[in-house]
């Protein structure tokens, strides 16, 4: 992480037996950056010391992850569902006086921000995210290709204990195989940066935590989201996606037209990357960001 990145202050707030770490810096409207699997809030290291010059940026780690609490898991994985996540978000965003703000969103944490922007609308004003269709529509889409790109989703669903048993024999093994295995390898992240994810990924507990994510988003994250369909519930907020053109959502999966199915007002484009967009192509990514929260009458090109 940029020195920078490591002044934002840190805090902690406890919500249902959860304890949600994060950092807070900047200054202006509030922008809540929520990271994805296996990493932590240290993903946003090379973005959000500049978007901290426009924003008061809140950047949280998950629940399971980061140095954030793994509270014990449930039968019915309520405690790792999306909903309880986006509870988590809200909370930290109460605690510095936000009831309303903007949303970046990488992997896990976008899938958060989406459940977010679904069970809360008035607190989310827009979501720009990464990487990601949605949860229901990648798993009743999935193709040879993706399950071989994205096999983590079925060995960490698993019964327990396998996976969490060979996970934590060797943890950081697991990181180095998930994150080293996609388009750049291990390239993209800065050593001291990797080292907080190998750091992070030991904790005891976390195996069993991110196998709970997992879990979650296979059993009850499905049935929310099956719910707000046969509801009408769609999102209002304006949404923007990006996609690394490298990686494996953009090759298996039409983006923008399953979000146009769950949204109103959806817009994106792939970048020149794979999966990991805010640590490989961060540049553009800001440029985005700028172009999407600052001046949201102009949200970029469509694709």
């Amino acid at each position: 992480m940029t020195a920078s990145f490591l002044d934002f202050p840190r805090f902690d707030i406890a919500r249902d037996g959860a304890r949600i770490h994060g950092r807070i810096g900047g200054r202006g409207a509030p922008l809540l950056l929520l990271h994805g699997h296996p990493q932590t809030h240290a993903i946003w290291h090379r973005v959000a010391p500049a978007l901290a010059e426009r924003f008061t940026v809140i950047a949280v780690d998950l629940r399971g992850y980061g140095d954030s609490g793994r509270p014990a898991a449930d039968a019915e994985h309520v405690v790792y569902s999306k909903r309880e996540m986006a509870r988590d978000a809200l909370a930290a965003m109460h605690l510095h006086g936000f009831e309303r703000f903007a949303v970046l969103a990488h992997d896990r944490g976008a899938r958060v921000a989406h459940r977010l922007a679904a069970d809360h609308p008035g607190a989310v004003e827009r979501m720009l995210l990464l990487d990601i269709a949605p949860t229901l529509a990648m798993y009743e889409h999935t193709s040879e290709a993706f399950a071989k790109a994205y096999w983590h989703w079925f060995f960490l669903i698993q019964p327990p204990p396998l996976p969490e048993a060979l996970i934590a024999s060797d943890p950081v093994r697991y990181v180095r195989s998930v994150m080293g295995g996609r388009h750049a390898g291990l390239a993209p992240f800065a050593p001291e940066v990797l080292a907080e994810y190998e750091r992070c990924i030991a904790i005891p507990g976390t195996a069993e935590a991110i196998c709970e994510d997992y879990r979650a988003s296979a059993t009850i994250d499905l049935a929310h989201d099956r719910a707000d369909i046969a509801a009408g519930c769609r999102l209002a907020q304006p949404l923007r996606v990006l996609w690394g053109e490298h990686g494996a959502v953009g090759r298996a999966f039409d983006v923008l037209s399953l979000w146009r199915e769950r949204a109103d007002d959806v817009s994106g484009r792939a970048l020149p990357c794979g999966h990991y967009i805010p640590e490989e192509a961060p540049d553009a990514l800001l440029a985005e960001a700028l172009n999407f929260f600052v001046s949201p009458e102009h949200p970029g090109a469509t694709s």
